[in-house]
């Protein structure tokens, strides 16, 4: 079923509409919880909770992409998640990711002091405009989707050290084109 049928039915409030979503998106939200959380339970539940949240927010909202729409529900539950379970001194993969970016991204606080969060955003959009379209991807799929090192190793076909040094280039290169952009780190 395309994704304008499922909106359909979700605007409708049928109940098949979220069957139909987890037939069509379940992997792809189970696959982004998954990377964020490293623990099964837990993205299973984040990925049911997603459906509960695309329920209560279509209508209002209607998506222009239903995929999108469900990865940012997903995306923000499983944060959500490994915040409280990182507040519970739990392991979650995510440290290591969030550690790589720390350094090139200023935090929160900074960011409300010096810029509005829509404009450090355009600024990380334009900077992800001018990168190749692999190292886009490959930016995106560490950074928002959570997938390891070693699995964007095997996608490209190298070493994880070679990986590691790629994203490593492409951090400092954030990290001196916000600079340039008088971001304050």
């Amino acid at each position: 079923m395309d994704d304008k049928n499922i909106v359909d039915l979700y605007l409708q409030r049928d109940e098949m509409a979220v069957k139909e979503t987890q037939t069509k998106y379940g992997s792809y939200c189970y696959t982004i919880a998954n990377n964020i959380l490293s623990i099964h339970e837990d993205a299973e539940e984040c990925v049911n909770d997603t459906w509960v949240s695309a329920w209560n927010k279509i209508p209002p909202i209607i998506p222009k992409s239903l995929k999108a729409f469900l990865g940012k529900i997903v995306r923000d539950i499983s944060l959500s998640r490994y915040r409280a379970n990182h507040a519970m001194k739990r392991y979650s993969g995510m440290e290591i990711m969030l550690a790589e970016l720390e350094e090139c991204i200023p935090s929160e606080f900074d960011v409300q002091k010096k810029l509005d969060q829509q404009e450090l955003s355009d600024l990380i959009n334009g900077w992800l405009g001018s990168l190749s379209r692999v190292d886009r991807v490959l930016f995106i799929k560490r950074y928002y989707y959570g997938e390891t090192v070693k699995d964007l190793a095997k996608l490209q076909a190298c070493t994880e050290n070679q990986m590691a040094q790629r994203m490593l280039k492409m951090r400092n290169n954030l990290k001196s084109f916000l600079i340039l952009k008088g971001v304050s780190l």
